[in-house]
């Protein structure tokens, strides 16, 4: 178990730092909102609800609740065109104060590219620091599938990130922060995670996570001091 004041050090101190972008960067969870665009929120809330608790494999919940959803690419850009993610209260400070101090900030999510590069140009996190789930079209614009390869595609996909960075860059510590079980399965690799709870909470999250915060301000503060 790491003191309080250790986990503080660690976070500081980070090379990089990670974050889940559904419920934690954003309010919203981006497949509810495109199920919800697409007229069949009830059932595929559900199944997220099951899947963040880690009760279903990732990709089986994902798999079937595409399969519900049947996304068109035109669909997808309207949704972000007329229902743009809002951007959870702080975030934004928090991100410009790490880039401030050269942190390098990662947005790692089981959501798609699409939305989550469009919440990515709001906080200028370049693209090529994105990890998410690429949609799969057919010519006519009809939903296709997706792209089952892209490690944050399975269970324990942002460990799989987090570890590929860590070879990639040498980043000696990384930070991850989430709402959800499969960010906090993320360390390790990850050095430090930090619960995020400040738009839903996660009882299995909150139980477990040795730093759990429901306000950016808080991690704020920490940089400040």
């Amino acid at each position: 178990m790491v003191s309080h004041s250790e986990l503080r050090k660690l976070f500081c101190s980070a090379d990089a730092v990670c974050f889940d972008v559904d419920s934690t960067v954003i309010r919203e969870e981006g497949i509810d909102e495109l199920a919800r665009f697409c007229g069949v929120e009830d059932a595929v809330s559900e199944m997220t609800r099951r899947a963040m608790g880690g009760a279903v494999p990732f990709k089986a919940a994902l798999t079937e609740r595409l399969a519900l959803i049947q996304p068109s690419r035109e669909q997808v850009q309207r949704l972000i065109a007329e229902h743009p993610p809002h951007l959870t209260p702080g975030i934004r400070e928090l991100v410009s104060h790490l880039q401030e101090r050269n942190v390098q900030v990662f947005l790692i999510s089981g959501g798609f590219r699409s939305i989550v590069e469009h919440v990515a140009s709001k906080l200028n996190i370049p693209s090529t620091n994105v990890f998410a789930n690429r949609l799969k079209f057919y010519f006519n614009g009809e939903y296709a599938g997706f792209d089952e390869m892209q490690p944050t595609a399975e269970s324990g996909g942002k460990g799989k990130v987090i570890k590929l960075l860590k070879e990639k860059f040498q980043f000696k510590k990384i930070v991850m922060i989430g709402d959800g079980a499969t960010d906090m399965e993320a360390c390790p690799p990850a050095d430090v995670f930090i619960g995020f709870g400040g738009n839903v909470i996660r009882q299995q999250v909150k139980d477990n996570a040795e730093w759990y915060i429901t306000d950016f301000v808080e991690l704020l503060g920490e940089l400040e001091e």
